[in-house]
């Protein structure tokens, strides 16, 4: 609220520090009201999100609304004025699993023999397909009926495209480089995890070690 003002005169000869300390705070406090305010939306939206994961984590791999606003100790009100529907709470999740995926991933040397990169290649896998398994299976439930969950796997699939094809430069130089690099994929993203831990109830240590013979097999050299 603006000070009420006077003659230039008046203005100064009366004014003092206290007083222009006092208008300069005034002046100042939307700014900081707005600053506050968005600092409390961003910790309400932090805490809907892992509210979300956790649940997921859990095992609850569908969690309502409800559900959500409770564990995340904001009201249902709350919750859909800080994401308008499931779409953009699906959006901030999954970049905060791509963000936990990223803090984890450490690149292979490239320059290293082939069997070492591919076992140093597969060991990563494994640990980083372990570490978003409980999100990535929740997915794979919604993501036929969902477009954002759809986008959120592509950034992942984007993300090993990039590793692989640095990792694996020499090996895919050949004519048959794009189809090799689809395989060494397709034998290292989460559907064929899932398949070897959850259809083939394997160990990680052994599922890992299936992944590891598969892309060794691909990569051969021919003869």
């Amino acid at each position: 609220m603006t000070a009420p003002s006077s003659s230039p005169s008046s203005s100064s000869a009366s004014s003092s520090p206290a007083s222009s300390s006092s208008a300069s705070s005034s002046s100042a406090d939307p700014a900081e009201r707005v600053d506050g305010r968005t600092a409390r939306a961003e910790r309400t939206r932090a805490a809907i999100v892992d509210a979300h994961l956790a649940l997921i984590g859990e095992g609850d791999l569908r969690p309502t609304g409800e559900r959500i606003a409770e564990r995340a100790g904001v009201s249902l009100r709350a919750l859909w004025t800080n994401f308008k529907d499931m779409e953009t709470l699906f959006e901030a999740s999954g970049a905060r699993v791509l963000a936990t995926y990223d803090e984890a991933f450490t690149p292979v040397p490239p320059d290293l023999p082939r069997a070492e990169r591919i076992a140093l290649y597969c060991r990563q896998r494994a640990r980083l397909l372990q570490l978003i398994a409980a999100p990535a299976r929740a997915a794979a439930m919604r993501e036929p009926f969902s477009p954002q969950l759809r986008r959120n796997r592509q950034k992942h699939v984007e993300r090993l495209r990039e590793e692989v094809d640095v990792l694996f430069a020499a090996e895919f130089a050949g004519p048959d480089g794009a189809t090799l690099r689809n395989a060494v994929m397709a034998a290292s993203m989460w559907p064929a995890w899932s398949m070897l831990r959850d259809g083939l109830s394997l160990s990680a240590t052994d599922a890992e070690a299936v992944m590891t013979r598969t892309i060794t097999a691909l990569l051969a050299a021919p003869d």
